[in-house]
């Protein structure tokens, strides 16, 4: 970011919204994770208010939103975002007029996890017209008070180019070179969409939801710790409220004082003429005006650690000159002095540590409730945009410290990262379990690896073994069934199926490939009602749905065979290679 002194930037946006408003130099997250903190900086709560303490977890319905409060007040309210973290079934769609997060089907059929900021700012910009346009409408034939509230709108925008994998993952080039590309790539979209909106009268915001590490602490990428490599944040504002008064009166619009996302929701409703109810954050519109920021703890925290690898969660209190981060292993940071928090002062001052580590319990204590978990297709979309997603809660206090497994770690991001792929990525989850045998999240995923290979027989005690270390999901029990179909166990198939069931009880990938299962052992009236029940759940499991068609040939039904199958047709891209094979089965029921 150029507005933070980085002379390579390719973020003109961040640095123009900053150059015409405030920028705030030390803006930190509540969480390094993508949906907890978009939570905060949508409620003005810490993750322990809102819900949402994971990707995957959703926020908690009764939360007011920015969006729920803004409708209220008779705002027009649309999102448009670009990654499967923020669907709306995780719960920030409440109080949208418009949520669109509908993503791309991929060449297979299936559901891509993200998508290009140009499709992002091209939906916001045709909605902006559209508002605009009835703005313009209501003007002819309203009074002025409802002009004035039919011209109010709240939009939010979200881009997600800087995830990993950064680019084209075989491209030669550093990875910082491939990470400022991304940046470079988002930040045109955005500009073009910093170019619609009239910069008199709307207030604009941006911020980053979470850092991203490259080897600082021994980590890469995001989501397990909590220091400041992924906790800094960018946050700018512009528009009413921000002005050139204001900002001669900041520093030239820079304000230094530390600040949380949990502050963003406050200050927007009071800049706008609201408030943000039960928040955590503050509104810091008196700081923009030359005020001090009131001096307060500011409170963050990862419990991805605990959710998906089972070791400790840790959590961040900064306190003044102090920062601590409470896990099995405390340390402290005197982070005046040693803003890279390098140096562990835990044992020396033992006073400050232990009134912040009761601090920081007055937020959260080191275990979660039990919470709802995403189903096993779900879980895979966010693996699949590197999130490990083991949805594994081992409540008890204490744990492995995530330090202590700091090289496992890192190795796990570069695995989920995408940087690595074929017999790379095979070697690298090898290493993880030569040193961590028990991580039921390597061998799952070695598991699959093998699969997609062929090498079923390896793959099956990969299954096995992720079994037997209690991770909760049905995955594993899918793989080995499908390890064990293919050697035509249907019986082993069926048991591994019936445990699936058992942890997952809705999940319709398990309800289809018991229907499968079923029609491979000539029980077509069951197989045809298991996967119109796993259909009802999810018409676009494309497999169940091709399978439900081969049931109906097989029963001699062939014309709701060929119903199916043209079904199956209309879903499919038009690149998808299984369409070849849907039409030949076609061809043969007509």
């Amino acid at each position: 970011m150029g507005a933070y002194g980085y002379a390579r930037s390719q973020a003109s946006f961040v640095d123009e919204v900053a150059r015409s408003g405030v920028a705030f130099e030390h803006a930190y997250a509540a969480a390094p994770i993508t949906l907890p903190s978009h939570a905060t900086l949508m409620t003005g709560r810490y993750p322990p208010g809102h819900g949402s303490r994971d990707n995957g977890m959703h926020v908690a319905k009764a939360v007011p939103t920015m969006a729920t409060e803004l409708k209220a007040q008779g705002f027009r309210t649309a999102a448009f975002v670009a990654a499967f973290p923020l669907d709306h079934q995780f719960g920030l769609d409440r109080g949208f007029d418009v949520y669109s997060d509908r993503l791309p089907r991929g060449p297979d059929g299936k559901p891509s996890n993200e998508r290009p900021a140009s499709q992002v700012v091209d939906e916001a910009i045709g909605w902006l017209r559209q508002n605009l346009e009835l703005r313009t409408e209501n003007l002819e034939r309203r009074t002025p008070n409802d002009e004035r509230r039919t011209a109010r709108f709240f939009l939010w925008v979200h881009v997600f180019e800087p995830h990993a994998p950064y680019g084209d993952a075989s491209d030669r080039r550093p990875v910082l070179d491939r990470y400022d590309q991304e940046i470079g790539v988002a930040n045109r979209e955005l500009m073009r969409l910093l170019g619609s909106i009239d910069a008199r009268d709307t207030l604009v915001i941006v911020a980053g939801d979470h850092g991203e590490a490259f080897g600082e602490h021994g980590e890469f990428s995001h989501s397990i710790f909590v220091y400041d490599t992924t906790l800094r944040v960018p946050l700018a504002m512009r528009g009413p409220g921000t002005d050139s008064n204001r900002r001669r009166a900041t520093n030239d619009g820079r304000i230094a004082g530390p600040v949380t996302l949990a502050d963003v929701a406050p200050t927007a409703m009071r800049l706008l003429g609201f408030t943000m109810p039960d928040a955590d954050g503050i509104d810091l519109s008196p700081a923009l005006g030359g005020a001090a920021l009131p001096r307060r703890e500011l409170y963050a925290e990862s419990f991805a650690s605990l959710m998906e690898f089972g070791w400790a969660p840790l959590r961040a209190i900064r306190s003044g000159s102090w920062k601590l981060i409470a896990s099995p292993k405390p340390e402290l940071f005197d982070i005046d002095r040693d803003a890279a928090e390098q140096t562990n002062v835990v044992n020396s001052q033992p006073t400050v540590a232990r009134e912040l580590d009761a601090r920081v319990n007055a937020y959260s204590p080191p275990r979660l409730q039990a919470a709802s978990v995403i189903d096993a297709s779900g879980r895979e979309r966010l693996r699949a945009l590197g999130y490990a997603m083991g949805s594994r809660v081992d409540n008890e206090p204490g744990g492995v410290d995530p330090k202590d497994r700091r090289d496992v770690a890192a190795r796990i991001a570069q695995v989920i990262s995408g940087e690595l792929s074929g017999p790379a990525l095979r070697t690298a989850l090898e290493e993880i379990l030569a040193v961590d045998a028990a991580n039921g999240q390597a061998h799952l995923r070695l598991g699959y690896v093998l699969l997609q290979s062929g090498d079923c027989p390896r793959a099956e005690r990969e299954f096995a073994a992720a079994i037997k270390g209690g991770l909760p999901t049905a995955d594993a029990h899918l793989g080995l069934a499908t390890c064990l179909g293919r050697r035509n166990d249907l019986a082993g198939a069926e048991r591994a199926l019936n445990e699936a069931r058992k942890q997952e009880p809705d999940n319709p990938v398990v309800t289809a490939n018991l229907g499968i299962l079923q029609a491979a052992r000539g029980s077509l009236p069951d197989a045809i009602k298991t996967l119109q029940i796993a259909l009802d759940v999810d018409p676009n499991l494309h497999e169940a749905r091709f399978n439900l068609a081969l049931a109906f040939t097989r029963s001699g039904r062939r014309a709701e065979a060929a119903s199916t199958a043209r079904d199956l047709l209309a879903r499919l891209p038009r690149t998808a290679p299984q369409r070849t094979e849907v039409e030949r089965l076609l061809k043969a029921v007509q």
